[in-house]
């Protein structure tokens, strides 16, 4: 299989490869999936996603603990770790706390990339999956994206970005941003075709084989216009952050437009 490639996202920051193994699976939590990690990294992945949410953040640092001592990576700086901030701690004085409980799951010093995962906040200590509509608050984001600039300049983090967020509340950020964010994760289709890096998520060993080899080929002209026909829709367009009483009141408000 071809070597998987990798993009710039700024200045000084090291580069992230384009394909990454994915860790969201739900139910969250999954007892294939140290197993799984640590053959991802055999057979050359390089990029693993997990998040708070997830509960995938102590096998991946347990699999990454693991691929070590069998000598798979001969340091931690072979990989591009990338988690992403709890709504339950979007608000200025959670964030570091939160990173920091990140990294002592999986044990880790730094992260390559960390991102505030949904432009919503929500009521300290609330379950995201059995939250009530009154739970949900408008994000701050100058403050809150001002503590995810402080834990870069600290070096808890190497990059940092944002998930799930539409073009009007990146602009948003961006008004009061001292530092950009380097990634805007959402779910693309065809993304490789497109040079964005994406994320596979698979458990199985076959599938996590079958996925790189994507290097190995690539789609034509008219296979790319026919797909290209295809309609847009999210996948997990977060209705349950949707609320008569809340600070989005319908998904048009939430992804302002972007559905």
């Amino acid at each position: 299989m071809a070597g998987i490639p990798d993009v710039s996202l700024s200045a000084g920051c090291r580069t992230m490869p384009l394909i990454g193994m994915g860790t969201a699976v739900y139910p969250f939590g999954c007892e294939t999936m140290r197993s799984a990690i640590i053959y991802a990294i055999e057979i050359g992945y390089r990029h693993f996603d997990t998040a708070a949410i997830y509960q995938s953040e102590q096998p991946l640092g347990d699999a990454i603990a693991e691929a070590l001592l069998l000598g798979l990576i001969n340091s931690r700086d072979e990989l591009f770790i990338t988690s992403k901030l709890s709504c339950n701690d979007g608000y200025s004085d959670r964030v570091r706390p939160a990173l920091e409980k990140t990294l002592k799951n999986l044990g880790l010093e730094y992260l390559d990339l960390y991102l505030i995962h949904f432009p919503v906040s929500l009521k300290p200590g609330v379950n995201v999956m059995q939250l009530d509509k009154e739970d949900i608050v408008l994000m701050d984001f100058k403050s809150t994206w001002a503590a995810m600039e402080e834990c870069q300049r600290v070096g808890l983090t190497r990059s940092i970005g944002v998930s799930n967020f539409s073009c009007k509340k990146l602009t948003q950020l961006l008004s009061t941003a001292e530092i950009p964010p380097a990634v805007n994760q959402v779910s693309l289709r065809w993304v490789h075709e497109q040079g964005v890096s994406m994320l596979v998520k698979s458990f199985n060993k076959q599938r996590l084989t079958e996925n790189l080899q994507i290097l190995d080929w690539s789609l034509s002209k008219e296979e790319l216009h026919m797909i290209d026909q295809i309609p847009q829709r999210k996948g997990f367009p977060c209705v349950l952050f949707v609320s008569d009483v809340g600070p989005y009141k319908t998904l048009e408000e939430l992804w302002d437009g972007e559905i």
